[in-house]
């Protein structure tokens, strides 16, 4: 079967920084294309982002970057058996339902709907699938979606009702669910991602990404979910606290694929988790450098910082790590009680200093309006924030809670009109001038402090920006800030 996988526009939410804009590269999407292929099925790619970022619209109150729904449109070959559109980012939902509204009016194929199951950008298609099959989709698939697409590709071709788990339709006006059982155990079974079939070039002409962007660069998924279970997080309910991993093996043999097939050696780690086995690393480190790989790597999503100790980053380092991103969350251990997320904060510090040490940047990460939180909370987060500073963390990036679909506060936290408005920066929230306040100030006083504890590495960032040389993402996206300026003027309104 012709089988056309859409991914939909990149979108800004006006005047935010800090979560939305980002072109992150479709990589659950390239897997489908790659297992699509390797079962006989011919997969057909429209990126809507890719392939015309630098093209602006507004829509209500996002920028959005890419295809028009109506050049998607254009471009579902006649003789498509499906058509499949990837609910990629929640801030995207209105973007989506264009695309999907778009493509009913359009076509008479079935139109499938493919659940993100490996961001904490994403959004649960379990509780928000509803709305596509009011548009017009035809089937929502719930969960890790290449072996559901398979089994619905052959429900499909016999013309018989799925009865499998992980998918949402309706019949006659009645709505059917059957929640999600089966994951993926044996990633190493699954094709490398067909990025082949997607417009690299055109994300690489961007210079900026999710991680620090140095030169071409390839997301890696080395693993997939993640074992706790966090409060603001979507992750729980995608995959039920399950982690499951590549081995060491199969990770390095696709590094060398790309290396030696397009030339990259640039590898951005988008796990939910990746270290959750420090074996696991150490292994695949092991392996990079028994292979002679000249590569660099970072962790760009977060990783629990517990899960490893100072022998596995000296082996990271030795293999081409750079970059490690940690969530703290928060300097508080009552709202680390409230969120259900362990964290050890005198351990936090002990593995910054010597990641610092052995020249790995990092990040520190915080989620701040968690509900219950107090001022005393906020306190606590910024006095962690200062000793971060001081222990070598090169940049902070602070997240305002959002309620997610997916996530235990869906529902709790209310204001929004629609889910396009769940971003890191929810403007709607009755405390949000508050919480941003203090996100502003935060930001202030850490590079005050950064100027007093780190001056030489403060003073190399703006040259680090002006050669593209990005070795945090705060140094990128001000390059990111110039170029959406810069392709915002041209938006059609």
């Amino acid at each position: 079967m012709k089988v056309v996988l859409i991914n939909p526009n990149i979108c800004m939410q006006k005047g935010d920084l800090f979560g939305t804009g980002i072109p992150y590269m479709p990589i659950s999407l390239a897997f489908v294309a790659a297992s699509l292929r390797k079962q006989g099925h011919v997969p057909v790619v429209i990126d809507a982002f890719g392939e015309a970022p630098f093209k602006a619209r507004m829509k209500e109150h996002l920028m959005v970057q890419g295809l028009s729904p109506e050049e998607i449109v254009a471009r579902i070959p006649s003789d498509a058996d499906v058509v499949c559109v990837y609910a990629a980012k929640v801030v995207a939902d209105i973007v989506t339902k264009d695309i999907v509204a778009a493509a009913r009016k359009a076509i008479k194929v079935p139109i499938v709907m493919i659940e993100n199951t490996q961001s904490v950008v994403a959004y649960s298609l379990r509780l928000a699938g509803e709305a596509f099959l009011d548009l017009g989709a035809d089937y929502v698939l719930i969960g890790e979606p290449e072996q559901r697409l398979q089994r619905l590709l052959a429900c499909i071709a016999a013309r018989r009702q799925p009865d499998f788990d992980g998918i949402m339709f309706k019949r006659n006006g009645k709505l059917f669910t059957v929640d999600k059982k089966e994951f993926i155990l044996d990633l190493d079974s699954l094709p490398f991602p067909a990025w082949e079939l997607f417009p690299l070039k055109n994300y690489w002409k961007l210079g900026y990404a999710h991680g620090p962007m140095q030169g071409n660069y390839l997301p890696l998924l080395t693993s997939r979910g993640c074992p706790f279970n966090c409060g603001f997080c979507i992750i729980p309910e995608m995959n039920h606290r399950r982690w499951r991993a590549r081995s060491a093996k199969n990770v390095v043999d696709e590094m060398e694929h790309w290396i030696r097939t397009l030339g990259v050696r640039e590898f951005h780690f988008e796990d939910l988790n990746p270290t959750v086995r420090k074996e696991r690393i150490v292994e695949m480190c092991n392996e990079i450098i028994r292979r002679g790989l000249r590569v660099s790597w970072k962790l760009v999503a977060g990783t629990k910082i517990e899960t490893f100790d100072k022998a596995t980053a000296d082996a990271m380092a030795a293999a081409g790590c750079i970059y490690v991103s940690i969530s703290p969350e928060s300097g508080s251990p009552h709202v680390m009680q409230l969120m259900q997320k362990p964290f050890d904060h005198a351990y936090g510090l002990e593995m910054i200093r010597h990641l610092h040490s052995r020249r790995i940047t990092t990040q520190a990460c915080f989620v701040l309006g968690y509900p219950g939180e107090t001022d005393a909370d906020l306190a606590l987060t910024r006095s962690y924030m200062r000793k971060l500073v001081k222990a070598g963390c090169d940049e902070v990036s602070m997240f305002i809670m959002t309620p997610i679909p997916g996530s235990r506060q869906f529902g709790n936290v209310t204001g929004f009109s629609n889910l396009s408005q769940l971003t890191f920066s929810p403007c709607w929230r009755q405390d949000y001038k508050k919480l941003n306040r203090f996100r502003t100030r935060s930001y202030l006083e850490f590079y005050l402090l950064k100027l007093f504890y780190h001056p030489i590495t403060l003073a190399r960032q703006p040259f680090n920006v002006l050669l593209r040389d990005f070795r945090t993402k705060t140094e990128m996206t001000a390059f990111r800030t110039l170029r959406l300026w810069s392709i915002g003027r041209h938006a059609k309104r």
